[in-house]
């Protein structure tokens, strides 16, 4: 293998995953030109090709760690203090990390919690962990993060999961490990969940609990259907905040399932970077339904699920949390009598609203990255593009996904696309047509394949604000299922 110093500890971790954990390294440089940095690994990789293998790295096969039942025996304090252990990871980390939190307390997860946790469901604890419903994957319900000439990145680079068959065993990303109901219970109880939570958190595990690699990766939930009011989650001012028992101990079930039962570590096999602030302590959230213009679809809908249905949709994404807010006396100004500087760039000074608002907010989404986005938009907003002219979402997908077209010139002048476009050695998907074919001033979408890799979520409060999610459309599994 030749790859940077700072990747041995990811190496050895897969090799172990894979079949082959004494693999040879070479290792290359960061920063050196090209030809320099050549010259000082070429003859340690032709050695490497070479040379016989050693006993010890003819060991093949993969290497399953024990996961047992752990039941910790002693005083709150001292179960507090096993509960907050560390361990030390070398660079590229250089400090401890958590072995079974996040880093912040957990509730412990005694005999007595687990069991109350699990009457939250009629699954039996010893139930695998599996696929409750097909589901088309990547190329069908989640290309936010599919492989295309978005410059988004395909399954095995994000490590999200491709398609399901109803009945398959889950496996957690990375270490492919499997879990029981009542492992998924025991990390409800740590992340201070309720009963009434753990069909979610079930739902949850549904996808693997895939962690990022590379770079700012950023894992986030969205629910849909009855479930939003039936656990009382906040849906309006501050969601994405502190302070509601319900959004923000489901969206830390997701980052310690990630840890407990898929065994994903920074700086070994969870490589994300400088990582994201959306991973710490989780990211929930939900839509308002009520909130919904006549004619928009709800995100249980849009999956393929009744509207009397609940879903949760899990989201992987490259990015974080880019605001759009507009100054409330602005975007009033636009929507009522057409005045202020929305109006201006808009040209529609002096016209009473209303007015799609979206010309004012796409340039900016496409200026520096490439790929579906999730908007997630306060209902006053989403009124006012039906008003304007979208009577369904669906309307409101189709032209935010011709607005993001732009040359190919530009698209070259990117990075992602060097890497899926193949070196523009394939195929460009709206064309049909070789990469090297087609004209500078050929229009491509940088939202995606199709207008349907995006995602509108309507939630939030009264005062006027849209927020941009930096990746696309997620995958949808059913809450009910779990019940």
């Amino acid at each position: 293998m030749l790859d940077f110093e700072d990747q041995e500890s990811m190496i050895h971790h897969t090799g172990l995953q894979l079949g082959f954990p004494n693999t040879r390294v070479v290792h290359s440089s960061r920063t050196l030109p090209g030809p320099e940095d050549v010259d000082t690994w070429v003859d340690k990789l032709l050695e490497g090709l070479t040379k016989p293998l050693t006993k010890k790295e003819k060991e093949s096969g993969p290497v399953a760690p024990q996961q047992d039942r752990i039941i910790f025996e002693g005083t709150l304090d001292e179960a507090q203090t096993f509960f907050q252990q560390t361990r030390h990871v070398p660079a590229p980390v250089n400090a401890p990390i958590c072995i079974y939190s996040d880093g912040f307390p957990v509730i412990i997860p005694t005999e007595e919690r687990v069991k109350e946790m699990l009457s939250g469901t009629s699954h039996a604890p010893d139930e695998l962990i599996t696929i409750q419903r097909d589901q088309p994957g990547m190329a069908g319900m989640m290309p936010g993060a599919a492989a295309a000439a978005t410059g988004s990145r395909p399954a095995a680079a994000t490590g999200m999961p491709g398609a399901r068959k109803k009945g398959e065993l889950v496996s957690f990303h990375p270490n492919e490990w499997t879990a029981t109901v009542e492992k998924v219970a025991t990390i409800a109880v740590m992340a201070g969940c309720r009963p009434e939570h753990l069909p979610v958190v079930l739902a949850i595990a549904e996808s693997g609990c895939r962690t990022g690699t590379t770079v700012m990766n950023s894992q986030a939930v969205c629910l849909s259907g009855p479930v939003v009011e039936d656990i009382k989650m906040n849906t309006g001012c501050g969601m994405f905040g502190p302070g509601s028992p319900a959004n923000a101990p489901i969206g830390r079930s997701y980052q310690l399932m990630a840890i407990n039962l898929s065994g994903s570590i920074p700086g070994i096999n969870r490589m994300s970077s400088l990582g994201s602030p959306l991973n710490n302590g989780g990211t929930c959230f939900a839509e308002r339904a009520s909130g919904l213009p006549e004619g928009w679809k709800g995100l249980n809908e849009e999956f393929g699920f009744k509207k009397n249905e609940s879903v949760v949709m899990v989201m992987g994404f490259e990015g974080g949390l880019a605001g759009r807010q507009f100054s409330p006396g602005g975007y009033r100004a636009l929507q009522k009598s057409g005045h202020g500087g929305i109006a201006r760039r808009l040209n529609v000074k002096g016209i009473p609203g209303p007015h799609n608002w979206l010309e004012y907010y796409v340039p900016s989404l496409w200026a520096g990255r490439e790929g579906a986005v999730t908007l997630v938009m306060v209902p006053e907003m989403a009124k006012h593009l039906h008003d304007s002219g979208f009577k369904t979402k669906q309307e409101a997908y189709e032209w935010l996904w011709k607005a993001s077209f732009k040359p190919v010139a530009e698209y070259k002048n990117r990075s992602w696309p060097d890497m899926t476009s193949n070196g523009w050695m394939g195929i460009e998907p709206t064309s049909g047509k070789h990469w090297k074919e087609l004209s500078e001033d050929f229009m491509i979408p940088f939202a995606g394949n199709n207008p349907n890799m995006s995602c509108i979520v309507v939630a939030s409060a009264e005062e006027e604000i849209c927020l941009n999610l930096e990746g696309g459309r997620g995958t949808a599994y059913s809450v009910d299922a779990w019940r």
